[in-house]
């Protein structure tokens, strides 16, 4: 049986920021907001029932601007009137003792056209390659509206700092806007922002930089943190090589942490790299010194000690978490009776808000179901 006491060491980023141990509750969709988009109670309870046992807990991802939100149900850090909502949600986290990070994204032409008043925008006027949307047209942004966005992810950086989170995400995974002028599929531009994959790279590190820039503003340590996917099956897509270039650019930034959007964590390429290798393990190799969240398909306290041993600094639970929100405690008190299977009766017992339970059932109101194409996969 492999070692498990290396999850259970305290760590302390770059940025002064200290945690518990080395897991963390993984960014899942709940499209469970209030109707204005402000933090849910059904949310608050089921965050802050997974936030028992973690040292970090990485919250559903929060639309920057208007213009790019991904799905119904999904909440907001456009403007300053969310910092109550953005408050109760941080407190509840770090009143269990975790890490508050806020995940914040921009959805691009993932956008579902009815969200955003018809304008679904990206960095090339392709669609997106969800299934049913190559119909919807798909706007380029302009320079301008491209520096605008910039800018509305340090606002929102900005707010979060005030509402007492430690730390955001970047959310530059899952074919949203930022990895969609990282793609050479999506990305088609002949400008500053368009080319080959060195400038390709420009908006995710001037978005780095905005959000450096708010962060400082915080006056206490604040976690910076990226998340990314190393692949796309698309023409033209992501290949290995072309994350090889993001990594080495990231790492150069000297962020908190790197954060890799897996399906299954020990998984090999599927083009570029060594295609023997786990993608963890070549991406911790080319990181170096810059910590990197591991995820996809983790269950066991086995499968997050050899994620570790893969190359992880730190291992994210997700659908682990959803089914047995006390994983963490079960395993340092070294219980193995992890639930892993759920009935249409469990909802109320994993305190999981009733949007969500449908979307993880199937069942979900067709009104909701129409206006949510794809949210975010629900991956651990």
């Amino acid at each position: 049986m492999s070692d498990l006491s290396p999850l259970f060491e305290p760590y302390t980023f770059r940025s002064g920021v200290q945690v518990r141990n080395r897991l963390a509750l993984a960014p899942m969709t709940t499209i469970s907001a209030d109707p204005d988009d402000n933090v849910s109670a059904a949310e608050l309870e089921y965050i802050a029932r997974r936030s028992t046992g973690v040292g970090l807990a990485i919250t559903a991802v929060a639309y920057v601007t208007p213009g790019g939100k991904g799905f119904p149900g999904q909440i907001g850090a456009e403007h300053d009137g969310r910092l109550d909502s953005l408050r109760a949600l941080a407190s509840r986290i770090k009143a269990q003792g975790a890490r508050a990070v806020l995940q914040i994204f921009h959805a691009g032409h993932n956008a579902p056209p009815e969200l955003v008043g018809g304008d679904v925008t990206s960095a090339s006027t392709v669609p997106s390659p969800q299934p049913g949307r190559g119909d919807v047209p798909v706007r380029a942004l302009s320079g301008d509206e491209i520096r605008a966005i910039i800018a509305d992810f340090g606002h929102a950086t900005r707010r979060a700092a005030e509402a007492g989170f430690d730390g955001v995400e970047i959310h530059g995974a899952n074919g949203y806007l930022i990895q969609q002028f990282v793609s050479g599929h999506s990305n088609r531009r002949d400008d500053e922002w368009g080319g080959p994959i060195e400038p390709r790279l420009a908006f995710p590190l001037a978005v780095i930089a905005e959000v450096r820039r708010a962060a400082a503003q915080a006056g206490t340590p604040f976690l910076i943190g990226y998340r990314f996917s190393p692949e796309e099956p698309h023409e033209q897509g992501l290949t290995m090589h072309d994350t090889f270039a993001l990594l080495d650019a990231l790492r150069a930034q000297e962020l908190d942490y790197v954060h890799v959007s897996l399906q299954d964590y020990a998984g090999t390429p599927r083009r570029g790299g060594h295609p023997e290798r786990s993608r963890l393990t070549q991406i911790a190799e080319r990181l170096g010194d810059t910590p990197l969240i591991g995820v996809g398909n983790i269950w066991t306290a086995q499968d997050a000690a050899h994620a570790l041993d893969l190359g992880a600094t730190f291992v994210a639970l997700g659908r682990a978490l959803l089914l047995e929100p006390e994983w963490v405690q079960k395993v340092q008190a070294g219980r193995t009776d992890l639930r892993g299977t759920f009935s249409p009766d469990d909802r109320e017992a994993l305190t999981l808000p009733e949007p969500m339970w449908g979307m993880l059932t199937g069942f979900m109101l067709k009104d909701r179901l129409q206006a949510a194409p794809h949210p975010e996969p629900v991956t651990g």
